[in-house]
């Protein structure tokens, strides 16, 4: 064997590690499942993803812990030291579900994200299935719960009237939001930003944010075996009120001088009433000080109310334009690049 060939080998020897590194750097799938206070639910969750996942090696786990105060860290670092491919994210405290499911997403690598509850309620069997669905070419492939064992009262009453009232509202025909088994591209993942308790409204926030293509799919759905439930009834106002935020997102998210500068005609008006009443009562009646004084102060409030809803206008668009060019947020989603 010459020099040169042995040059050649080498180097494609290295080429070839470098190739090996870069994939087990950048995996092809990540499964991001936000835990808390699930200790005995988290050893047997990481069995049941990697029977999921036998058929492929290219894959990392991503067990973001909100705050535990049980072993539940403990126990899943155990078992990220056992297997290469599991990563613990520990949050300094209890964050909320939405913001462990963006941390996950955060330190993800994979070029598809699947989500999924810790509780063992959702199958890991059915993540293959999602993301053969997201490779037939959709953005987002989100499951619902056929058959789902929850309380009726507490859960799934509650949870039908939020779904059915989420597609009125939002015009995104998903049965069953509250469903955390998803999988994202990760273009997709990239646009997306959440915060509060947005986790529920992700389908609607990717079909605002990024003009994402979403479908669903059937999966299965089991009763909880260990621990207990963090949700209840008294999310539901959060609900609403998130419904309310993502609408209004929908809405004017490009434009905000649009829902301001509304708001502040309507206040216009009414001031010019109030001036005009203030006119006619000083020309046709008797002038007494109550007169002279009310409908002209109501009248200025009201024009206030206008100045300072068309100033709050002004700035939502400066403040938006500031963060255009080191976002990407509002930049156009390009799906395809034509040509040489």
């Amino acid at each position: 064997m010459t020099g040169q060939d042995r040059g050649e080998r080498l180097h494609a020897t290295k080429a070839s590690e470098g190739r090996g590194s870069s994939a087990r750097e950048r995996p092809a799938l990540s499964v991001v499942v936000p835990v808390y206070n699930e200790e005995e639910n988290v050893q047997p969750l990481v069995a049941a993803i990697r029977n999921a996942l036998a058929y492929t090696d290219s894959w990392e786990l991503l067990l973001v812990d909100d705050g535990s105060t049980d072993a539940t860290v403990a126990v899943a670092e155990g078992l990220a030291a056992q297997d290469r491919r599991i990563r613990v994210l520990k949050l300094a405290r209890n964050y909320g579900q939405t913001a462990a499911m963006q941390a996950g997403f955060d330190h993800s690598r994979g070029a598809v994200v699947v989500t999924m509850d810790g509780d063992l309620q959702n199958d890991p069997a059915d993540i293959p299935r999602l993301v053969a669905r997201l490779e037939e070419g959709f953005d987002l492939v989100a499951g619902y719960r056929e058959r789902r064992q929850d309380k009726v009262l507490t859960r799934k009453i509650p949870s039908w009237i939020a779904n059915r009232l989420i597609r009125r509202v939002t015009g995104i025909p998903i049965r069953d939001n509250g469903c955390s088994l998803k999988a994202y591209r990760r273009e997709l993942v990239d646009r997306l930003h959440l915060y509060a308790d947005l986790h529920r409204f992700i389908p609607a926030m990717a079909a605002v944010t990024a003009g994402a293509r979403i479908t669903e799919i059937p999966v299965r759905h089991h009763p909880r075996r260990h621990g207990r439930s963090k949700y209840g009834l008294s999310r539901t106002v959060k609900v609403m009120l998130d419904l309310i935020t993502v609408k209004t997102i929908q809405e004017v998210r490009e434009r905000p001088l649009q829902l301001f500068g509304v708001g502040a005609l309507g206040a216009f008006l009414f001031g010019i009433a109030f001036a005009a009443a203030a006119v006619v009562a000083h020309a046709s009646f008797v002038v007494q000080k109550a007169q002279a004084v009310v409908f002209p102060g109501v009248s200025l409030l009201w024009f206030g109310l206008a100045f300072y809803l068309l100033m709050l206008g002004l700035i939502a668009e400066a403040a938006l334009r500031e963060e255009l060019p080191s976002g990407h947020r509002s930049k156009p989603v390009v799906r395809e690049v034509g040509g040489r």
